[in-house]
């Protein structure tokens, strides 16, 4: 895979395809980590004289023009973490981008308006995307994929636009599969994965592909119940997939047949509704009330499974514990986060819900060895995947 060192960026338009899909509360970024982690390639670019043409999409406008999913404040973020003025386009292929496009002096960054903004940028049939792409193109002389968040989307922006233009991996897309890679070739020993969130259907086709390569898989979250009710326990109120029980009890018998160790909740703090003043107890894992619906792992879970991540050398963890956002149900994920940091282990935090609960709970995002910015995107390439923008890159 080229990496941004094998082109020769200067005095040329470089379109770079970030990840700067940022949680907004109207117009106000909640967590600009995305926009953090896009500065580096960017930055180089812009030292060795590049017109830098950034593009990147912003929720799901499926192909319309919604004010809401606008870029404008992430323009205005760019520019103050680059110290330098941005020029935002107000469309992605039309005459305000080639206007921006054609303006740029060398060094100087400009942002595309939202990519889903355009129905090709998305569209499952090749003609339409394609044509899409080739209007994408034309405003630059190379490319760079820099968005790992999207790589798993065969999007015109990821797939089809390196196909058109002599392109190169960004310093975050060479990180993140560096990563993966430690996560999958030649792991050291022990290897933890600490999977949590809300559907375990979201998650079968990683504990699938790890079953041969984790040395324990520890479960939380809402998809525990899941697991729960699969060594028949009731769960109450929980969230159940109950079409998936029969899959997880297969995987279960998996596990103990290889030797894989999962380690599943003893306690569950289990409450009447889904709100953070709703009354709450801490019951055992198989007692949960049947008018109560659980939401964290209790204290003896979180002890227990930093017990098991102590001594390990590699760690993987996808998936809140609980529904972190509601104080009274955060203790699980933070005793997690805690428990990454405490091992010593090479620590991966899989992009997504997880990424911020760290930021939310006022973790050190330094004291993991990797906070990832795709948190789909990785979980596809540990279920083995080809991953359709990489395999552009690799091209």
């Amino acid at each position: 895979m080229r990496t941004i060192d094998d082109l020769d960026v200067r005095g040329k338009r470089v379109l770079v395809r970030a990840d700067l899909n940022v949680p907004l509360d109207g117009d106000r970024i909640t967590d600009d980590g995305r926009i953090r982690a896009s500065l580096p390639t960017i930055n180089a670019l812009r030292e060795r004289g590049a017109k830098v043409i950034v593009c990147a999409h912003l929720g799901r406008p499926k192909g319309e023009v919604k004010p809401e999913f606008s870029l404008a404040p992430v323009a205005r973020r760019l520019g103050e973490l680059l110290g330098a003025e941005i020029a935002f386009a107000s469309d992605v292929v039309g005459e305000s981008a080639r206007a921006v496009a054609a303006g740029l002096g060398d060094g100087q960054v400009a942002l595309l308006e939202n990519l889903r903004f355009e129905p090709g940028e998305t569209s499952k049939d090749d003609a339409e995307r394609g044509a899409f792409a080739d209007r994408l193109a034309a405003l630059a002389e190379l490319y760079v994929g820099d968005g790992f968040g999207a790589v798993h989307r065969k999007h015109a922006s990821v797939y089809d636009v390196p196909r058109r233009l002599p392109h190169a991996a960004g310093g975050l897309i060479v990180a993140e599969v560096g990563v993966l890679k430690r996560l999958t070739e030649n792991v050291e020993r022990p290897y933890a994965v600490v999977l949590g969130g809300s559907k375990v259907s979201d998650k079968l086709g990683v504990i699938d592909n790890l079953l041969d390569k984790a040395d324990r898989i520890l479960v939380g979250g809402g998809m525990v119940y899941t697991f729960l009710a699969a060594q028949g326990h009731q769960v109450g109120k929980s969230l159940l997939e109950r079409d998936q029980i029969d899959t997880v009890r297969e995987y279960l018998a998996r596990a103990e047949k290889a030797g894989v160790e999962f380690v599943l909740p003893v306690d569950i703090v289990a409450a009447t509704a889904f709100a953070a003043d709703a009354d709450h107890e801490v019951v055992p894992a198989d007692a949960i009330p049947a008018d109560r619906m659980g939401l964290d792992i209790g204290p003896a879970s979180g002890r227990l499974f930093a017990e098991r991540l102590a001594g390990t050398k590699t760690v993987f963890w996808n998936g809140p514990m609980g529904v972190f956002e509601m104080e009274p149900f955060a203790h699980g994920t933070r005793a997690i986060a805690q428990g990454l940091i405490d091992s010593g282990a090479f620590t991966v935090v899989g992009g997504g819900d997880s990424a911020a609960a760290v930021r939310t709970l006022g973790f050190d995002e330094a004291a993991f060895s990797h906070i990832s910015t795709g948190g789909g995107a990785s979980l596809e390439y540990l279920e083995g995947k080809t991953l359709p923008g990489l395999s552009a890159l690799e091209d």
